[in-house]
């Protein structure tokens, strides 16, 4: 029945008005071979990703700072903000704190910071003196990592952290590099 009354409406409407004219969809033409080239970002159009600076994407925010508090945002959630954001500490610091905010994200993982010497006397650069990691949730918007001092404490000079997110540290998950100087402590 309904297919009845739709073929009559459409005999009923070309009947009416025999003046309009059905044209078929323009083909559209086809494109020629084009380097690869052509299709892909210019290098002059896209800066490159600096991993010797810190942290850029998922992090709002990212400092080193002697210490940490927990508020309450305004989404009712645990806040992390820093307390004193600083680069320099004395060699007599207990812990390092690097406290950030990110972005929304839409899948738990971790974030890891590895303190390597940068620049400081008699110590192998390659050496990590100092590691932490902390999971973040879905729901968490800020966290910190907290670096204890190495055994034999802070020696005087630049250190270096290698941020990296993921589940586990490999090549692919470094996002970044936050730097601090450690100096002599004034008693």
């Amino acid at each position: 029945m309904m297919i009845r009354v739709s073929l009559l409406a459409c005999l009923l409407i070309l009947t009416c008005f025999p003046s309009i004219q059905f044209a078929a969809a323009e083909e559209l033409p086809l494109t020629g071979n084009v380097p690869i080239s052509e299709f892909q970002n210019q290098s002059d159009e896209v800066k490159a990703y600096d991993f010797d600076a810190p942290p850029q994407g998922m992090f709002r925010s990212i400092v080193v700072a002697e210490g940490f508090e927990e508020q309450l945002g305004w989404h009712q959630a645990h806040e992390i903000v820093p307390i004193k954001a600083t680069d320099v500490f004395p060699t007599d610091a207990r812990a390092i704190y690097i406290v950030f905010s990110l972005h929304q994200h839409y899948q738990a993982f971790k974030v890891f910071g590895r303190c390597r010497p940068e620049r400081v006397a008699d110590v192998d650069p390659t050496t990590i003196v100092s590691e932490d990691a902390m999971h973040i949730a879905l729901e968490d918007e800020s966290g910190y990592l907290k670096l204890l001092p190495p055994t034999n404490g802070w020696k005087p000079g630049q250190y270096k952290v290698e941020i990296h997110a993921g589940e586990q540290v490999n090549a692919m998950s470094l996002m970044g590099t936050m730097r601090f100087s450690i100096v002599p402590s004034s008693k």
